[in-house]
């Protein structure tokens, strides 16, 4: 190939060992140059490195469809929910931030006699591996379940929980003061899913940051700041069954109502009407 020398750089934030496939092609030569290389450590800056490539600040008058799609219907949704999500009907920008409203529709307490929205952004925003932020106040009341979370966009042809689930912030209200993360994958999934659960007094009555780092060796859960974390996970053998997570996710944030978890201690019908506040959605990646 001639004389010619080239340099290539690559950033590796993240202590451990790599392998990194060069293909090289030039006049119909082609060749395949593979290197192992070991970062002994992470680089202290990296999280200060990562650029802000999305964002919603829900600063305009209506939710970005953009953006968002409206997942609608009642059924319980896998987990004997008893809301019905409505096609935006119970989700409204004010004052730049998303409100979605969970209200009372009769006093059954069966499937359909509650109103809600559930917003995701498959199709539209997807991302594989970054810092996740999203800004919120939750409801209160027994019953209430929301979430703040991701599956994988190729849900439709693995299923799941063959897809992964990530879920940044899950509350339920009987439980007050207590936030839940957990990951969802074919090797345990559910009540067995990988999670910890955190003290957080204020979740009702205050805005917090449910954060996610998340790259090719683990990912980091996190309160307001990533020295705050909630819960680590990091498969030491990676396999298909317990890391669907190379594939891009996309967010759904939801407020359910009773279900499986919500309702282990019913729905309290005096607390409604009920609203989840999000301030805004960021993604930070490395560059």
């Amino acid at each position: 190939m001639g004389d010619n020398i080239y340099e290539l750089e690559i950033y590796l934030p993240r202590a451990g060992t790599y392998d990194v496939d060069l293909h090289v092609y030039k006049d119909g030569f082609e060749e395949l140059l593979t290197k192992q290389i070991t970062i002994a450590q992470d680089d202290p800056d990296y999280l200060d490195n990562m650029t802000l490539v999305w964002s919603d600040e829900f600063d305009g008058t209506e939710i970005n469809t953009d953006y968002w799609t409206f997942e609608t219907g009642s059924g319980g949704w896998g987990n004997n929910e008893l809301q019905n999500y409505t096609n935006g009907d119970n989700a409204e920008i004010a004052d730049g931030k998303l409100i979605i409203t969970v209200r009372k529709e009769n006093e059954f307490k069966v499937a359909g006699s509650y109103t809600s929205t559930r917003m995701i952004s498959k199709g539209k925003k997807e991302f594989t591996y970054g810092r996740m932020e999203v800004r919120a106040k939750l409801p209160s009341g027994t019953g209430m379940w929301p979430a703040i979370w991701m599956l994988g966009g190729n849900i439709s042809t693995e299923g799941w929980p063959a897809c992964g689930e990530i879920d940044i912030m899950e509350y339920v209200g009987y439980q007050p003061d207590v936030v839940h993360a957990t990951v969802h994958t074919t090797s345990g999934s559910g009540a067995n899913g990988d999670g910890s659960s955190k003290a957080l007094e204020t979740a009702e009555e205050a805005f917090h940051v449910y954060g996610l780092i998340w790259d090719a060796k683990e990912m980091i859960f996190y309160i307001d700041s990533p020295e705050n974390v909630t819960h680590t996970y990091a498969p030491f053998n990676k396999t298909a069954s317990n890391w669907p997570f190379d594939l891009s996710q996309f967010f759904i944030l939801n407020v359910a109502v009773g279900g499986n978890w919500g309702g282990v201690q019913g729905v309290d019908n005096t607390i409604f009407p009920q609203s989840m506040a999000v301030d805004y959605v960021r993604v930070y990646q490395s560059n």
